[in-house]
């Protein structure tokens, strides 16, 4: 059970802020961490608890949205410290208070996003792991697309599968389709861009003043077309931003079968995460990809 004191006496000496845990307010929203809404004398604050030994989730995501805060694409929550309290782990960020959307809100995220996958770097992958979700995320930088993605993101998934027993049939499909992405991606040789990497409708929102933030970040350098598929698997996602994100960047031929082959890493991840309700959409993934192998 969380010590909210000790996390709080540590987090305000890490950070040298005062943090007023009185009117702590618990903030809902998410699954795999506590989160409140607290005061400090430079204003709210949004604290993230979870357990010490996943502290290295939390030094992760910090990294992340630092490192998205650099590409000076879109707004994220500043990183104002990390670290662990007895057997608690911990994480403060800048508190932005949610706002209405305008009428330029949507438009604005599509341009920011395109501004943010225009930071590049020289091989695919990261220089941390971190987590998508509550799974771990494999970032072993390779210099080929197919080869990451095939290995680092389906490979890995598939092999989730397989330990839990869960996969039934679709395991030997799903290598079979591994053994295809690079057939799929044939002729397609993305710049490595900077991805937030789990850019669904709950992980942006708008600030007081309208403009558009993300949150929640799985970040590494992949296929930019790997956030755009994820925008399209849940919703949340209006037609200003995809036009705003075409104006600014456009998308090439095949992203529409390339987006399937992203979004089964996803979906994928959702099976292992909670169960066997979502393998018949990742079987239907799978089978027209195979499709498209002949």
């Amino acid at each position: 059970m969380t010590d909210l004191a000790d996390v709080l006496r540590a987090a305000a000496i890490e950070t040298g802020l005062e943090l007023d845990g009185a009117d702590a307010r618990p903030v809902g929203g998410g699954c795999i961490s506590a989160a409140w809404e607290l005061g400090s004398e430079a204003g709210p604050v949004f604290l993230k608890v979870n357990a010490r030994r996943d502290s290295g989730m939390f030094e992760a995501e910090a990294a992340g949205l630092a490192l998205l805060d650099s590409a000076a694409g879109l707004r994220v929550p500043a990183v104002l410290g990390v670290g662990t309290a007895g057997e608690d782990a911990w994480l403060l960020l800048e508190w932005i208070e949610p706002g209405r959307p305008g009428r330029d809100t949507e438009a604005a995220l599509g341009r920011g996003l395109a501004a943010q996958h225009r930071m590049s770097a020289d091989r695919f992958g990261w220089e941390r792991d971190n987590w998508i979700g509550a799974t771990p995320q494999d970032n072993a930088p390779t210099a080929g697309w197919p080869e990451f993605f095939s290995l680092n993101r389906l490979g890995a998934q598939l092999d989730l599968l397989e330990v839990s027993g869960i996969g039934g049939g679709l395991i030997a499909r799903g290598r079979r389709l591994v053994e295809g992405v690079p057939a799929l991606l044939a002729g397609h040789a993305p710049p490595p861009a900077l991805l937030h990497g789990d850019l669904w409708g709950g992980n942006w929102a708008t600030d007081t003043g309208g403009r558009p933030f993300v949150f929640d970040p799985a970040v590494y350098f992949g296929d930019r077309e790997a956030d755009l598929a994820m925008t399209r698997l849940f919703g949340g996602f209006g037609p200003a931003f995809y036009d705003a994100y075409d104006a600014a960047w456009p998308l090439t031929a095949g992203a529409a079968l390339r987006g399937d082959l992203y979004n089964l890493y996803h979906v994928l991840n959702h099976v292992n995460l909670f169960g066997a309700g979502y393998l018949r959409q990742a079987d239907s993934l799978i089978g027209r990809l195979l499709a498209e192998l002949g």
